[in-house]
């Protein structure tokens, strides 16, 4: 059985390419996941490289940012190649089968409600004592 399920944050924005024969989109990009941590541990991260083909590939470059919280369904694969040097390097990706946005980033863009109606901060879903930050503040 080879099955993954992982929930990050994109470490960069999707990078799409399209295959030369049948023109079909693949996207690539990486997401940072945090391991479980034992008291007094110190904070782990992982971050697997993620590829997704076709419609959903389109999707992913169209809709997902930097920053990003996704979930990842899909399968581990891994492959060699000798890079220029004459080295072999081995490669260990998810190839995903699906791809479920889990924030959407600036909710101010989708809002139904007029401006007047509410504060900014409302419109955001943000909790009191909390503030906003900007994608480019996110450390990953």
């Amino acid at each position: 059985m080879n099955n993954v399920v992982l929930i990050g944050r994109l470490t960069r924005d999707p990078e799409v390419r399209y295959t030369s024969e049948t023109q079909m989109a693949v996207a690539r990009f990486s997401v940072a996941i945090d391991r479980p941590v034992r008291s007094g541990g110190e904070k782990q991260t992982d971050f697997p490289n993620v590829v997704v083909f076709g419609k959903q590939a389109e999707n992913c470059e169209r809709f997902l940012r930097k920053g990003r919280l996704v979930g990842i369904q899909g399968r581990i694969q891994t492959g060699r190649y000798t890079n220029k040097n004459g080295d072999t390097v081995y490669t260990t990706e998810v190839v995903a089968n699906n791809v479920e946005f889990l924030d959407w980033g600036d909710r101010n863009e989708r809002s139904e409600r007029p401006a007047a109606q509410s504060s900014q901060k409302e419109d955001m879903g943000i909790p009191d004592g909390f503030q906003a930050i900007e994608d480019e503040d996110i450390p990953f």
